[in-house]
């Protein structure tokens, strides 16, 4: 752990400013919510709900995405391949630096609520749900840099591919409940959409979430499994591909 610590500080360092995070991860989710609410008579407890399930998503799958390609194109990545650390472990570093990226962005939106007068009803919850989702997109953001180029946007370009559309189905713009039932499926298929319903149980109460908090939970969990489990299969394929 500490040497990901490490490796998620040079992420830190080099990352964060990089053109691809700010647009993808920053701007994305604004110009978004923004062309979603205008002309749009809706409760701000509800925007909230979805702009902060939408930022830490798009925050989250901003930095580990570039990281792989970026340094295979700096032969960084050579370097880390000779030193004694496994991929796992630089795959946790990178994580890391993506979880604190989104978490901390992520709070822009609550404390942009609370200012705006919307009480965090559960916000013990909304943390637990923040940080899970953080943890669980990074490693979805893992997936994409999997593939073995140096160019962020080819990368970038697939990850656009798959993240706009999650959005759409995931109940950020339309509650789960008004979905008819191939639209429920579909977004039972989306992790967005467990962080969506949390942040709305969160915020808007008891009333508001579609799936039960622990079935929230449970899905983020399994899908962080999952998406972890599936990056370091395609990046072990992939890394003697980059060198």
């Amino acid at each position: 752990m500490m040497r990901a610590y490490a490796i998620a500080k040079k992420d830190m360092r080099i990352y964060y400013l990089k053109g691809p995070v700010v647009i993808f991860g920053v701007l994305s989710p604004t110009f978004l919510f923004l062309a979603f609410i205008v002309g749009r008579d809706l409760p701000i407890d509800f925007l909230i709900a979805g702009l902060l399930g939408m930022t830490v998503f798009f925050t989250s799958t901003s930095v580990s995405p570039v990281v792989a390609p970026t340094e295979t194109q700096s032969r960084n990545l050579e370097r880390l391949a000779a030193s004694p650390v496994s991929i796992t472990t630089i795959l946790i570093g990178d994580i890391l630096a993506s979880v604190f990226f989104g978490v901390a962005i992520s709070f822009i939106p609550v404390l942009l609520g609370i200012a705006m007068g919307v009480t965090i009803i559960h916000p013990f919850i909304l943390i637990l749900g923040i940080v899970l989702a953080a943890f669980c997109f990074s490693a979805m953001g893992l997936i994409f840099s999997s593939t073995p180029t140096s160019m962020t946007s080819t990368v970038m370009m697939l990850s656009t591919m798959i993240k706009f559309p999650l959005v759409f189905i995931s109940g950020i713009f339309i509650p789960i409940g008004e979905l008819s039932l191939w639209g429920k499926a579909l977004a039972s298929l989306s992790p967005l959409t467990y962080i969506t319903d949390l942040c709305r149980y969160s915020i808007q109460g008891n009333t508001s979430n579609y799936y039960p908090v622990v079935l929230d939970i449970s899905a983020l969990i399994i899908f962080l499994v999952i998406f972890m489990v599936a990056a370091v299969k395609l990046h072990e394929r992939s890394l003697p591909k980059r060198l």
